[in-house]
């Protein structure tokens, strides 16, 4: 259990530390160790929930956290040295927190990966999963490079989709601010002045002068309600995103949908590539790979797994789910006959990534043009239906 504690230390300055420990005693005991006057112990926020699965602590970088370790072991350091001067140099009361942790665990005997898997929360099942498989091979600065070079693939694949999203983003931000304006300010004040007289309007500018006598008569509501749609939108949002689902309803979409499994695949091949090649058999590997994929993906890896048992091979049983594309399906054959299923998958996985990355810049060139024209055209359809009336007037009046 995690405990947040407020204690004096011997500086006589008040502190905040997060400490794992069976109960609120063996907390109290752990920082009298550490020369600490606990103040105050009580259960850390979120202590009781689950950890999302494959998802680190963000107040801890895992990846910048494994790449001092890997530099620290390269320099010759043992694991408890590389710990300690970790910990000299960490500033931060969480990070110092899990770094004392591991420190502890370390110097109780226990292995790596086991004080490692102490902290679900920290350390998601795929890391520890490649660590406990170094710990086999004593390689663990080579394993850490691998995961290094498997992040840093992931972010790049990360980051090209996010630039991607910016402009759009942006554009649809303000494309939506300017219509909010145009409809909650300019539009009921226009109704204020073409109410009175008499005219007959075009039916499309009689509902939208109708829309702004609604607004400017019931301001308060139409804001209030117009705020809970957006919050409870943003809410939903965050949890459908958190669920995983979104990637199964984008897969059904037409033009992008086949893409978005494309992308999925190859981080499905990278990762499973990456344990294959740590040394991890091909059945604890597709349990550790089921926490990083999306929920559709991870029951078709259930079924995968269960003809791999029976006597299956890796290949069968992508082709089987629907797992393997026909380039990816042909470098597994070739991948087990070799014997380099692993370094197969990778290719495979750096194949789709160039491919995928390619489609994201075309994509992106179509599409941010034709979501520009969008915005312009509904704004320009208001501005045109509020002004419709006076261009109606001035004929008349010539």
């Amino acid at each position: 259990m995690r405990f947040e504690v407020r204690a004096l230390s011997p500086d006589n300055l008040i502190e905040t530390h997060i400490v794992d420990a069976p109960d609120a005693a063996e907390a109290n005991r752990l920082l009298e160790q550490q020369r600490l006057q606990p103040l105050s112990i009580r259960a850390a926020r979120g202590a009781g929930a689950a950890a999302v699965p494959g998802r680190g602590n963000k107040s801890f970088s895992l990846l910048l956290f494994s790449a001092e370790l890997l530099a620290l072991l390269e320099a010759g350091l043992s694991l408890v040295e590389a710990f300690a001067a970790l910990l000299e140099k960490e500033g931060s009361p969480a990070s110092r927190s899990v770094l004392e942790c591991l420190m502890r665990d370390l110097r109780e005997g226990l292995r790596f990966s086991a004080a490692l898997g102490r902290q679900p929360d920290v350390f998601p099942p795929l890391y520890v999963g490649i660590m406990r498989a170094a710990e086999g091979t004593s390689d663990l600065p080579r394993a850490l490079s691998r995961y290094l070079d498997y992040q840093t693939r992931l972010e790049t694949v990360r980051n090209k989709m996010i630039s991607a999203l910016i402009y759009p983003v942006i554009l649809l931000t303000v494309g939506c601010g300017v219509t909010l304006f145009l409809m909650g300010y300019v539009v009921p004040r226009f109704a204020g002045v073409y109410q009175g007289s008499g005219r007959s309007l075009p039916w499309l500018s009689q509902l939208l002068l109708d829309w702004g006598q609604f607004v400017g008569q019931h301001k308060d509501v139409v804001f209030a309600a117009l705020a809970v749609l957006v919050l409870s939108a943003g809410w939903w949002l965050r949890k459908f995103i958190a669920s995983g689902r979104w990637i199964a309803v984008l897969t059904q979409l037409p033009g992008i949908g086949e893409r978005v499994r494309i992308i999925e695949l190859s981080r499905l091949y990278l990762t499973t590539g990456m344990l294959l090649e740590g040394g991890i058999p091909i059945l604890a590997a597709l349990d550790i790979v089921g926490n990083t994929v999306s929920p559709g993906t991870r029951a078709a890896l259930l079924v995968a797994r269960g003809i791999i048992s029976d006597g299956g091979t890796l290949s069968q049983a992508f082709e089987t789910c629907r797992l393997a594309t026909p380039i990816a399906l042909r470098m597994l054959r070739v991948g087990e006959k070799s014997g380099q299923l692993g370094t197969m998958l990778t290719r495979s996985a750096l194949f789709y990534e160039g491919e995928s990355a390619r489609w994201i810049e075309r994509f992106t060139k179509v599409f941010e043009p034709v979501l520009m024209t969008t915005i312009g055209l509904l704004v320009g359809l208001i501005v045109i239906l509020l002004y419709m009336p006076i261009f109606d007037l001035a004929g008349t009046l010539q």
